[in-house]
């Protein structure tokens, strides 16, 4: 008789599979509105598509992951932040279109499901989606024996939002003379984390739980400091219509490299050196490493996650709003003419 082979036998665990969605769906619920009509589990997530306040709703979406930020729970044992930081990551690209999120959905890809890790993966999801007013509608879990180490996943996300269409912010209007605002990050938030990485474990000799005086702080805690989501800060000014000219999320690429996505191309952006105060992890960064200044400027955020440009006239509208919700910000700069880059002067 022939030895009998399981899809557990694979390294495929259905039961663990099972276990796992049962715990994501407590959590998701937490998330859904009225216009969710379905529940986790089910084959495809419904949400009404109807905008009753809206003259032209447009649908905005926008895909990310986390990158190897993901090493660092890894390595530290701590999943319940990686989630949070997708879907601020992914609030924050449909924001800059002045889009407000509807519903997010998820994919987890691992070799073996640990329903635990998945919880707090999960949990993760669900605080940024409770912060950000969408439902977290689906997703999908992914066991695949042999294709990730031991302990190791991935994940990615997916948002759906929505904007009026007279209300798109897309950068078309900026002009000459209009200010820069820029609003702080915590951290690296999900980039530069392949060069992080290299310059704290391999260059300087850290490990993952090596308390670092001029952080204050472990190497784990500063490497998990979540991605910041804008939306509560600037949800007041998205409802002034045409105030906010252009946003600009400062992901991979830095300064250098996102404020042209949204720049008109008979004009620059003038930022001042030393405008903002710069954290104190990318000084390290840079000793370690000797890493060009260039470098650092297109690799990361520097301290500032989100950019703002606004008409001069709407400097004490947007500041005064700002002040009222808590939120710090910095007078970076001016749009200058020119050819669409950035200037640091």
């Amino acid at each position: 008789m022939s030895e009998i082979i399981t899809y557990k036998d694979a390294g495929v665990d259905i039961d663990a599979a099972n276990a796992a969605t049962s715990r994501i769906r407590k959590l998701a619920q937490k998330t859904f509105s009225q216009h969710v009509l379905s529940d986790i589990g089910s084959f495809g997530g419904m949400f009404n598509g109807l905008f009753p306040g809206l003259r032209e709703p447009v649908l905005v979406a926008s895909a990310d992951g986390v990158g190897t930020k993901l090493k660092i729970a890894f390595a530290s044992g701590i999943h319940n932040t990686v989630g949070y930081d997708l879907v601020a990551h992914c609030i924050d690209d449909i924001l800059v279109q002045g889009a407000r999120p509807l519903f997010f959905l998820d994919y987890i890809a691992t070799g073996k499901v640990d329903p635990g890790t998945i919880e707090q993966i999960i949990e993760g999801m669900t605080r940024g989606c409770l912060e950000g007013g969408c439902a977290l509608l689906g997703g999908e879990t992914a066991e695949m024996p042999e294709f990730y180490h031991e302990g190791e996943y991935d994940i990615a996300g997916f948002i759906v939002g929505v904007v009026d269409r007279h209300k798109i912010i897309n950068g078309s209007r900026i002009t000459a003379g209009d200010v820069v605002i820029g609003l702080p990050s915590v951290g690296l938030h999900t980039n530069g984390y392949s060069l992080a990485r290299k310059l704290l474990l391999d260059v300087a000799g850290y490990r993952i739980d090596s308390l670092v005086p001029e952080l204050g702080c472990t190497v784990a805690e500063e490497l998990l400091k979540p991605h910041r989501n804008y939306l509560p800060a600037l949800s007041r000014l998205l409802e002034h219509d045409g105030v906010i000219k252009g946003l600009a999320h400062i992901t991979g690429g830095g300064l250098v490299e996102n404020i042209p996505r949204i720049l008109p191309d008979n004009v620059d952006v003038a930022i001042g050196e030393g405008s903002w105060p710069v954290l104190p992890v990318y000084g390290l960064l840079q000793r370690i490493g000797n890493v060009p200044l260039d470098d650092m400027r297109r690799t990361f955020n520097l301290g500032i996650g989100m950019v703002m440009v606004i008409a001069a006239e709407n400097r004490h509208l947007v500041e005064e709003s700002l002040t009222t919700v808590g939120e710090t910000w910095y007078p970076l700069g001016e749009v200058i003419p020119g050819e669409g880059k950035v200037r640091f002067v």
